[in-house]
């Protein structure tokens, strides 16, 4: 383990330590709501459609129903246009404006399935020969909290964390942390029981609705040691609302109908979270 990168994650643990968040009275007063990437960082692509698009129409339709329909509680933005934010800024956002609740928002997508047919060369050599289709069927929504789990199952925290590298000066910024190192996960598991159980319980209610209200697949509720979840002070999710892989779930992010879904799944799970977590 790096003491280097040891050492840069001593503060925020003695900052969140010491907070005592939820030893009095807690409310839900703040939301910071992140479209995920943007900018020159479009995240997944469809077959018409980028990611960075799709989560920013949903994060908007999503802030305007809590503005409307919770207007106690004031909504924050990473960003309500097209543009780059460093993830650092986006939680800098949400921990200096004392944020309550994290939820970003992305889309989902499948690697293309490797097919391999073997041949003979004019040696009599077996050679192997390689091909790729892309996968269209997987569908579904997951929605993850900050952990660290098995390191070989970090798929999602390697692809969500990998924008910081088109990041300028992304070395300082993260004091030499590598998104493709599996001993950066060792470190951030530092994070792991901080807000865990709220930001599960927050995680639970949304895939609950998504299953129940909408009939999506439910792909579960999981820890993964993604960076902009571990830089949170906060109860924080990262929920992925469908496949963009999948032409169907793609053709539903972007429907009007199908955007209200997963808005109205996602508000109803916070005002649950509200109901039973908040204390006088």
């Amino acid at each position: 383990m790096r003491v280097k990168s040891a050492l840069y994650l001593l503060p925020f643990l003695l900052l969140f330590s010491s907070k005592s968040t939820f030893s009095q009275a807690y409310r839900v007063k703040t939301i910071v709501i992140d479209a995920g990437h943007g900018g020159n960082k479009p995240g997944a692509r469809g077959s018409y459609s980028y990611e960075k698009n799709v989560a920013l129409k949903v994060a908007l339709k999503l802030g305007k129903k809590f503005e409307e329909d919770m207007p106690d509680v004031k909504i924050l933005y990473t960003r309500k246009t097209d543009v780059d934010v460093d993830f650092y800024k986006r939680a800098a956002l949400a921990n200096d404006n004392k944020a309550d609740l994290f939820i970003s928002i992305h889309c989902n997508s499948m690697p293309d399935n490797r097919i391999v047919t073997y041949t003979k060369n004019k040696a009599g050599k077996k050679v192997a020969k390689y091909s790729y289709v892309k996968n269209k069927t997987t569908k579904g929504t997951e929605t993850f909290v900050a952990g660290s789990h098995r390191l070989n199952e970090q798929d999602v925290a390697i692809r969500e964390n990998a924008d910081i590298k088109l990041e300028k000066n992304y070395k300082q910024n993260y004091n030499g942390y590598d998104p493709n190192d599996p001993e950066t996960f060792i470190i951030l598991s530092l994070f792991k029981n901080l807000f865990r159980d709220k930001s599960m319980k927050l995680a639970k209610l949304i895939q609950d609705n998504y299953t129940e209200n909408d009939n999506r697949v439910n792909r579960g509720v999981k820890e993964q040691g993604i960076l902009i979840l571990q830089r949170c002070g906060m109860p924080a999710v990262l929920t992925e609302i469908g496949f963009i892989s999948n032409p169907a779930e793609e053709e539903y992010m972007n429907s009007e109908s199908g955007s209200t879904e997963i808005v109205n799944s996602i508000f109803k799970a916070v005002k649950t979270y509200r109901k039973e977590t908040e204390t006088n």
